[in-house]
């Protein structure tokens, strides 16, 4: 796909991984909706500098909570910029739960954002693109069993399933791929020393940042030929399973 002029949705598109994607198709000449539930000054901010570069940006605040919330935002983005080509389900939640913690809604919480937006909202896009993209996020921790957040890895991993699924579902019109990040960034808060010191064994010993993530959702996106797959970037972290 020629990403120029073409437009796209970035769920939780204002802050970390979601802005370097936001920025990464704005350079590319596609015009973005950026999504947030919470950081409107940052997705402002956002916007206004990625119109510099020549692009029209939009900013979309709703929750994605639920099938209402998915929704109001489809709606919402498509009442701004007219039609979509391309949706990036970038936002997540990230809680550390081991199973004696885990509760019904610790589980909603997680499944809800991490699983069952996604599915939502790439059936809503899928409703209005003749043709399109669709780029998910998950994590390399779809190739190991880490007991120290259970549902959010069981989120992803079935959210890896969903994008093998769907590829064959929305064949021959719209791709479906995916990126699985390794650690990338320190959670809020914390500084690069608390990443480096918890990252675990990187065969590649580098550092992946949120713009090499961003360069390979541009990557997939752009590949027509290319659906239902997985782009894993961790420095080969997810060959090790378990062993990090």
């Amino acid at each position: 796909m020629n990403l120029r002029g073409k437009t796209a949705l970035v769920t939780g598109g204002a802050v970390r991984i979601g802005k370097a994607v936001c920025e990464a198709l704005a350079a590319e000449g596609c015009h973005v909706v950026i999504h947030c539930s919470r950081s409107v000054q940052a997705a402002e901010q956002l916007a206004r500098r990625l119109r510099g570069l020549e692009v029209k940006a939009w900013v979309v605040k709703e929750a994605i909570d639920s099938e209402s919330d998915c929704r109001s935002l489809m709606a919402d983005a498509l009442k701004q910029a007219g039609s979509l080509d391309i949706l990036v389900n970038n936002a997540a939640v990230f809680h550390k739960t081991r199973l004696k913690a885990v509760t019904e809604q610790k589980l909603k919480m997680e499944f809800g954002i991490n699983l069952f937006a996604p599915i939502l909202l790439t059936r809503l896009f899928a409703e209005q693109a003749e043709k399109g993209a669709v780029v998910n996020l998950l994590d390399r921790r779809i190739k190991a069993n880490d007991v120290d957040c259970l549902p959010y890895s069981l989120s992803k991993k079935a959210l890896a399933s969903f994008t093998e699924e769907a590829a064959l579902a929305l064949a021959p019109d719209i791709t479906m791929n995916a990126v699985a990040p390794g650690p990338v960034l320190p959670p809020p808060g914390k500084g690069a020393p608390y990443l480096h010191e918890r990252a675990g064994l990187i065969p590649l010993k580098c550092r992946i940042t949120p713009h090499d993530i961003a360069a390979g959702v541009v990557q997939l996106l752009k590949l027509e030929g290319v659906t239902g797959q997985t782009l894993f970037m961790d420095g080969g972290q997810h060959l090790l399973g378990n062993g990090v």
